[in-house]
């Protein structure tokens, strides 16, 4: 990966790729030129020339041969750039398109009676019936020349210069390098500004691209350029917002299959709590029925005290084993939404009063000071059994925990009234609860005194069956460490009467 980014960090930027291939493709154009003319150039030129004088040829013989023939040659001379003369049949000079006619005049002469001159170097470029077309080196000059007999038996002969295209040809390369090299150099540099206009939107596409590798969204392409580059920065911010509610989707089912997983957990662990726990609470009055049961029918008992003790024990310990599968089977119906609640309006006092009266042996038997001085007319809505079975929890738990810290056993039932709500307060006088313990008082089977919670018949369900109650009934519930002891609480949702 680090090799790659070096590679893709090496590369030159798009400026200076637009910048090198301009420059390449102008020294290209200019050196191919520079090839081309210097190869075809001089074979173009004796071409166009060769084609000159053909074209003079050929408006000469469409011409009159009469008199008015001469009228017209000066014109014909001109347009074709060469020079012209004819001779008559006795080598008289009847035309010259020059004031030098004698030059002329001798070299026709000398084609005529085949008597070259001297110091000439001749090559015969095309040969027909009518006439003779050759190229002269003489002096140091060249000419392409053209010569043959007319009707009437005139001789004439053109004649035009054959410049030197070899000079002419490296002076032409020399200028379109200079001017090549000029071109080129301006060029590069506009070519520079105009790719860096260019190349600016598209390099901030690469940056949001980046930005998106990175998972940030939040990058959007404004840019209002070129067509094409202009639809490809809306297609991107298409694909960040489709990407970005893509992986929001995917964190979210994520988090939603998480949750579940985490569920699922949980819940097999509390089933396997549930099952560890009812087997231990069954455990032991179970092993009690049957040792007890095994005692009466082996007879080791001979007394009648003796075998009452057994019967008892063994009816206790059944009553405590029919209590618990009754309190479990509540909590399951409550905690699965099985069990109907019947909401109506009722007197909180009477229900109160009710249990405390239910109890009142138990608390004069434990020697406790039970005070419950609120009146009548304390009307809620709710769901009066279950209401009931919240309050005999916190009042059976009230009862079991309390001590004399120095002023008695006291239990104490006070309402506090705020926004609609009751709140009913159970104080009982003893130890306060631990911090670490006091959220672990709503599990189920959770004892913190395990001992005393078995001595009294206790199976750590009754708080969970509150916990659940008051759940499914919306209102809240809590325990507090106060002055002197603990205060349990719950709400119930207050009416006028």
């Amino acid at each position: 990966m680090k090799g790659q980014s070096s590679k893709t960090g090496s590369r030159l930027s798009l400026k200076l790729q637009y910048t090198f291939i301009f420059a390449g493709l102008m020294a290209g154009i200019i050196f191919l030129t520079l090839f081309l003319s210097s190869v075809f150039l001089p074979r173009y030129y004796r071409y166009s020339r060769l084609k000159d004088i053909l074209g003079a040829y050929d408006m000469l013989v469409s011409m009159p041969q009469g008199d008015e023939l001469y009228d017209n040659l000066d014109d014909l001379s001109l347009r074709n750039n060469v020079s012209t003369i004819i001779l008559s049949e006795d080598s008289s000079v009847k035309y010259s398109s020059i004031k030098s006619e004698r030059d002329l005049e001798l070299v026709l002469l000398s084609i005529i009676f085949k008597n070259p001159l001297e110091a000439q170097e001749i090559e015969i470029v095309e040969e027909q019936e009518d006439y003779s077309i050759r190229i002269c080196k003489t002096a140091g000059n060249e000419y392409l020349e053209m010569f043959g007999r007319l009707e009437g038996g005139n001789t004439f002969l053109f004649r035009t210069p054959l410049e030197s295209i070899d000079e002419a040809s490296g002076y032409a390369a020399r200028f379109y390098l200079l001017t090549g090299i000029a071109c080129i150099i301006p060029g590069a540099f506009v070519i520079y500004l105009v790719s860096r206009r260019i190349s600016k939107p598209i390099l901030n596409l690469s940056d949001i691209s980046k930005r998106m590798v990175g998972l940030d969204f939040d990058a959007r392409y404004e840019g209002r350029d070129a067509a094409e580059i202009s639809l490809l920065g809306q297609n991107i911010n298409t694909l960040s917002e489709s990407l970005e509610k893509s992986i929001s989707d995917l964190k979210t089912a994520n988090n939603e299959l998480k949750r579940d997983i985490e569920k699922k957990e949980k819940a097999a662990k509390e089933h396997s709590d549930f099952i560890s726990n009812v087997s231990h609470e069954l455990k032991t009055p179970i092993s009690l029925i049957q040792g007890y049961a095994e005692g009466l029918k082996e007879g080791i008992c001979d007394d009648s005290e003796t075998r009452e003790y057994y019967l008892d024990v063994i009816m206790d310990e059944a009553s405590r084993m029919n209590k618990l599968v009754k309190q479990l089977l509540s909590l399951d119906q409550i905690e699965s939404g099985d069990d109907i609640i019947e909401m109506q309006r009722f007197d909180l006092f009477e229900v109160i009063g009710t249990c405390l009266q239910t109890s009142s042996v138990l608390i004069k038997e434990a020697g406790i000071s039970a005070e419950f001085n609120e009146e009548p007319g304390a009307f809620v809505w709710g769901d009066p059994y279950m209401t009931e079975t919240v309050f005999e929890n916190y009042l059976s738990n009230a009862i079991h925990y309390c001590k004399d810290v120095g002023d008695g056993k006291n239990i104490r039932i006070t309402f506090v009234r705020y926004d609609k709500i009751i709140k009913v307060c159970v104080f009982n006088s003893g130890d306060h609860i631990s911090d670490d313990q006091m959220p672990k008082l709503w599990d189920k089977f959770y004892k913190a005194d395990k001992a005393r919670t078995r001595a009294y018949g206790g199976s750590g369900v009754g708080l969970s069956i509150v916990k659940a109650i008051q759940t499914s009934l919306g209102q809240g519930f809590g325990v507090e460490n106060v002055p002197g002891g603990v205060m349990f609480w719950f709400e119930a949702e207050g009416v006028s009467k």
